[in-house]
């Protein structure tokens, strides 16, 4: 695949990702309305994904051997820390401010990226994440509801980092500057262990045992509509969850942490739309003028990243790795810039 190409897949997964993810609320909310615990229906959600993708888990078990404080991570952070966190939030601080709060993690993207990794960071892309953030905070109305409690801010603070910590760690995975690694671990292996990991966490967080499983057997409303509950979940499941994982990870590699964080943003708008369409949500003035703000940030964010040389890009099996253009040169700022082996 050349480098032009990838770039296209990367965007084209990275939308398709941010399209998958941003539906989730629009199918976990009548389920919660019909009776669920929230954190009933994230468990649910990543307990049924990971049923899905067991036998991926056992086609790429040689991972659990090779790369186990890569899987872990995943699980932990980019899996059931986001989903723990921002849940927890929600309970001391409103939606749109624990939202806000979550999807910083484009710009803290950049500080790990410019920080801790060392690479540079382009004008372009520090301005896109900024317009991003201002867009959010209109598409989510934090005026509306503000409220400064401590700990709620740094429970959605939290869930930021966690959200941090699935764009690096999705990236990391490829392998990217390691000149030892002669195949990075597949992307699929990764999520599929991520999810049991996530699972394993979140059976103690929620503790399914207490759930009511008849809301499963039942319909939830949806605007006035009837819908089924099982229909519901298998939407959360392989939709916002199975497809969700799996075009993000592969777009991160294909384009970069810092890109893909940007385009990520627009779940947030998508969410607000969908919620619109289908459950009668009206959208407000600044919430459309956010939205098209975030659209802006998101193209000169993406647009932003250094063109790479041309002709054919490495790819690991299944997925092109992303551009050596986007990748430090070792003669000309050290060994220090290779991303690290080891965390939305």
């Amino acid at each position: 695949m050349h480098a032009s190409q990838a770039r296209s897949a990367g965007l084209g997964l990275a939308l398709a990702s941010a399209f998958a993810f941003g539906g989730s609320g629009v199918a976990a909310k009548p389920l919660i309305e019909a009776g669920l615990d929230p954190l009933h229906v994230v468990w649910l959600r990543v307990a049924g994904a990971a049923l899905v993708m067991l036998p991926v888990a056992w086609r790429h078990r040689n991972l659990v051997r090779e790369r186990p404080v890569l899987l872990a991570g995943f699980g932990l952070f980019a899996v059931a820390g986001v989903q723990a966190f921002y849940f927890a939030s929600l309970s001391r601080i409103p939606v749109g401010v624990a939202l806000l709060i979550e999807y910083l993690a484009p710009a803290l993207v950049l500080g790990w990226v410019r920080f801790v990794q060392r690479r540079p960071v382009t004008r372009a892309a520090a301005a896109g994440v900024v317009l991003a953030v201002c867009g959010l905070a209109c598409v989510v109305e934090v005026w509306a509801g503000l409220s400064f409690d401590v700990i709620g801010l740094l429970l959605a603070l939290g869930a930021a980092c966690c959200q941090v910590g699935y764009f690096v760690l999705s990236d990391q995975g490829a392998g990217h500057g390691d000149k030892t690694e002669a195949e990075p671990p597949h992307p699929v292996g990764v999520i599929a262990y991520g999810l049991l990991v996530g699972t394993a966490v979140l059976t103690v967080v929620a503790r399914p045992w207490g759930m009511d499983w008849s809301v499963l057997g039942s319909s939830a409303d949806m605007d006035g509509r009837d819908v089924p509950a099982w229909l519901l979940l298998g939407w959360i499941v392989l939709l916002a969850t199975v497809l969700a994982y799996v075009t993000g990870v592969v777009s991160v590699r294909l384009l970069s942490p810092q890109v893909a964080g940007v385009v990520a943003c627009l779940e947030a708008v998508i969410a607000t739309v969908l919620a619109w369409v289908l459950l009668g949500e009206h959208l407000s003035a600044p919430q459309l003028v956010g939205g098209g703000v975030v659209l802006v940030g998101a193209f000169i964010a993406q647009s932003s990243a250094p063109r790479p040389p041309s002709g054919p890009v490495a790819s690991g099996p299944g997925v092109a790795a992303a551009t050596a253009a986007e990748a430090p040169d070792p003669a000309a700022a050290g060994s220090e810039l290779s991303r690290p082996q080891a965390p939305s």
